[in-house]
């Protein structure tokens, strides 16, 4: 049995220690020796320090309970970062009213305020700029599986 991202993804997902916490990615990496497991969680609240302890402990113990305890490797848990693509439904809701960029399947970008998280979607309120010309902003709806990629606009203003 190999150390596959599916069997950690699995282990992960039986590890979390609450129920408002998600998995968001996991990776194994492909190097033989000493590979690099990353475990990335959150919650609708955030994730603490704490909370991504536990995983990791969690982790180590299915780990060593399947493969050995000579299995040598490095586990990474953490939160995803702010420059981490949204990529779960249930990680919108804390980013209401930040500015997002969403990249769509034709492969347009809408950016705007998000106001709301639907069953089905996420509700903007998207900037459009012309030159010369004041912004407008324009109530726009994107569905789920519309989006490849979705980043929170980071503001330093």
């Amino acid at each position: 049995m190999a150390l596959t991202a599916q069997i950690i993804r699995t282990m992960a997902q039986e590890s979390l220690p609450d129920e408002d916490l998600f998995l968001v990615d996991v990776a194994v990496s492909d190097s033989p020796a000493r590979p690099k497991i990353t475990v990335l969680a959150d919650g609708e609240q955030g994730i603490t320090i704490d909370q991504c302890a536990v995983i990791s402990r969690r982790v180590n113990a299915k780990i060593a309970e399947a493969f050995g305890e000579e299995l040598a490797y490095v586990l990474e848990v953490s939160s995803p970062g702010v420059d981490y693509p949204l990529t779960q439904p249930k990680q919108y809701k804390r980013h209401v009213g930040r500015t997002l960029k969403v990249k769509l399947q034709d492969g347009s970008e809408k950016t705007g305020k998000l106001e709301e998280v639907t069953e089905s979607g996420l509700n903007l309120t998207e900037e459009i700029k012309q030159k010369g010309k004041k912004a407008t902003y324009a109530p726009v709806q994107i569905p789920f599986e519309e989006v490849v990629k979705a980043n929170v606009v980071i503001s330093f203003k």
